[in-house]
């Protein structure tokens, strides 16, 4: 068969059998034509919406784009758009078909494709017969992924509130015991604070008050507060301690949770949309002149194999007919 792939003799036998060849392609092209059109391929229109994540924070070592990849293909938001648009019935899947989850989830597929630009933005593409559906559908997809997002963070956030809630109330009770105690301390020894009581009782000792007022000074109410000192000074001094740095704490752990209260609140979206899906007025699948163009070039190729076969078989039976004749 290798000669018939000389350019000459391929030449001589297009032309010995450009008839059979012209009829072929015509009745391929008519073909390619006729199932190529509406009555046997649906045609389907595309819409697209782009968008990049915003508001969200990477888990690991992905970024937001992945994130945002991943939510934009979880199952909740593949059955929100199936639900919502009751696309079972628009894809004429019957509910009591045995693989019904299967065929719907497969078709559903097959209409929508998620991906990331060059750019690290994420392109949501949607085809459906309906170009008005297609865009819906793609805004819905966004939505339902500013709702799931929305969700994720509010259920962290009321984790964190309640966590707080209970660390500012044992705070408070913490606080509440100390200041009972200074109070019980203060009323026990009279002394209403370390530096204030440790200067009276010095001012007392020296006797450096004014002048009018020496001659009223309760020595022993002095000595008492003295004493006192000497015993409690040391207590004192840990309550009063401890009261500031578990009000310090406390004013951390309460901006922590008012900043967590403000975001659990906050109406928040998690995407800024670049390109907003709309319905198309133009067809996006099938490609007629690809299926034409691609349909004429495979038929001229299985022609001329089916052609060189037949030639190659007839050179081969003329052979043999002449091998018998001289025999």
């Amino acid at each position: 068969m290798e000669r018939y792939f000389n350019n000459t003799n391929l030449i001589n036998l297009l032309l010995k059998w450009r008839i059979h060849l012209m009829v072929i392609l015509a009745v391929a092209l008519v073909l390619a034509v006729i199932f190529s059109s509406p009555f046997f391929i649906t045609p389907k229109f595309k819409s697209v919406g782009v968008v990049y994540p915003a508001n969200v924070s990477p888990y690991s070592e992905e970024s937001e784009t992945e994130q945002m990849f991943q939510i934009l293909q979880s199952q909740d938001i593949m059955d929100s758009v199936i639900t919502k648009y009751d696309l079972s019935k628009h894809y004429k899947i019957s509910t009591d078909y045995k693989y019904y989850k299967t065929a719907l989830y497969y078709e559903y597929s097959q209409n929508l494709k998620i991906e990331k630009t060059p750019y690290d933005a994420i392109r949501i593409e949607a085809f459906d017969k309906d170009p008005g559906m297609a865009a819906d559908i793609v805004s819905s997809i966004i939505d339902f992924y500013n709702k799931k997002v929305e969700r994720m963070h509010k259920g962290k956030y009321l984790e964190v509130m309640d966590m707080y809630e209970g660390l500012l109330a044992s705070k408070q009770r913490d606080i509440d015991s100390l200041k009972r105690a200074l109070y019980i301390l203060s009323v026990e020894s009279g002394l209403l604070g370390f530096d204030q009581s440790s200067e009276e009782i010095m001012r007392g000792y020296l006797r450096t008050v004014t002048s009018g007022a020496a001659g009223n000074i309760n020595t022993s109410e002095v000595k008492r507060l003295k004493d006192n000192m000497e015993r409690k000074g040391g207590d004192l001094i840990l309550i009063t301690e401890r009261i500031k740095h578990e009000a310090n704490s406390y004013s951390a752990f309460k901006v922590e949770y008012e900043d967590a209260l403000r975001f659990y609140h906050a109406n928040l979206t998690y995407c800024n949309v670049i390109t907003q899906p709309f319905p198309s007025d133009k067809k996006s699948y099938p490609v007629r002149w690809l299926i034409v163009a691609m349909t004429f070039i495979l038929t001229f190729f299985f022609a001329i194999v089916v052609i060189l076969m037949v030639e190659n078989l007839r050179v081969s039976k003329l052979r043999k007919n002449q091998n018998q004749a001289q025999h």
